[in-house]
């Protein structure tokens, strides 16, 4: 039979046979394989799913998914991939801070409950650093840093338009709406509205898109996104805020790319940067950086 009530992240390989007997399938998820224990087919050919929800596949194979680039006694970075949500929300989907408790609890085998705190987020589409605290001081002060606007946080995104200038300043004026999960633009103070504004600059051109390099003044609902949208610059694959058509893996092309800021306890300059995306389009577009 069929076990039907599974999320499309969530999803697991079909698989099928035409001979009975004990058979071994594979989950799938974004698009990593998982080995599962062997079950018994019927004498027909049996189509069978097998489902497993992102977190238990990620505690199987965090080491390929998961990279934690950052970690001491009170803090740690990970690298997160498109897909992974930082933060528990209404799809009941397991978040990263609950898969790294299990890497932290496996990695140093230790007993009971294991805390790790979430400083911030990024988008669930986006990819990139993100800081996690694994004590109660750790959190507390990355708190006290961010609302304090200590910390430098940079984003690469790559766009389907090039702005009218090479470097700029976007101030403007954001409305979030709950109900359909989207932040709107004004370019003047409105009720409700709260004030928005990054710095840009243009890093490489492709045939059609372009890489540019964001530093975050204000940290703000779909902030980046909602914002080069406003300008006519929406980021490759971002439906949500008027690109043409979807990325492959339903990501858009956003990462947070480097982070900086002074270690809330031992006082050292963190200064972290992500690897670049594996994808071909921003290799390309990072080689031109790079020369």
């Amino acid at each position: 039979g069929r076990i039907r009530d599974f999320h499309p992240l969530d999803y697991a390989h079909v698989g099928r046979t035409n001979a009975p007997g004990r058979h071994t399938f594979f989950s799938v998820c974004r698009p990593f394989l998982l080995p599962v224990a062997a079950g018994d087919v019927g004498k027909n050919s049996t189509e069978i799913w097998l489902c497993f929800s992102v977190g238990v596949i990620l505690r199987h194979i965090s080491n390929e998914i998961m990279e934690v680039v950052y970690e001491d006694n009170h803090i740690i970075i990970v690298n997160k991939a498109v897909g992974e949500l930082v933060q528990g929300d209404r799809t009941g989907d397991e978040p990263l801070v609950e898969t790294l408790k299990h890497w932290i609890k496996e990695k140093y085998n230790k007993p009971g409950n294991v805390f790790c705190g979430v400083t911030h987020r990024i988008d669930r589409p986006t990819c990139g650093l993100v800081v996690f605290a694994r004590t109660g001081k750790g959190l507390t002060r990355m708190n006290d840093l961010f609302r304090r606007g200590e910390v430098d946080k940079t984003y690469w995104a790559i766009v389907s338009n090039c702005p009218p200038a090479d470097s700029g300043t976007l101030t403007h004026w954001l409305t979030p709406v709950e109900k359909n999960n989207k932040t709107y633009v004004s370019t003047s103070p409105r009720d409700g509205a709260v004030k928005a504004v990054l710095n840009y600059r243009v890093l490489a051109h492709g045939e059609r898109y372009h890489l540019l390099e964001i530093d975050l003044i204000t940290g703000r609902k779909h902030q980046i996104r909602c914002q080069l949208a406003a300008i006519g610059c929406p980021i490759k694959g971002d439906l949500k805020y008027g690109a043409r058509r979807s990325n492959p893996d339903g990501g858009i092309c956003l990462q947070s790319h480097r982070i900086r800021f002074t270690h809330p306890v031992s006082k050292n300059i963190i200064d972290i940067t992500a690897p670049v995306p594996a994808d071909a389009l921003w290799q390309a577009l990072a080689a031109q950086v790079a020369q």
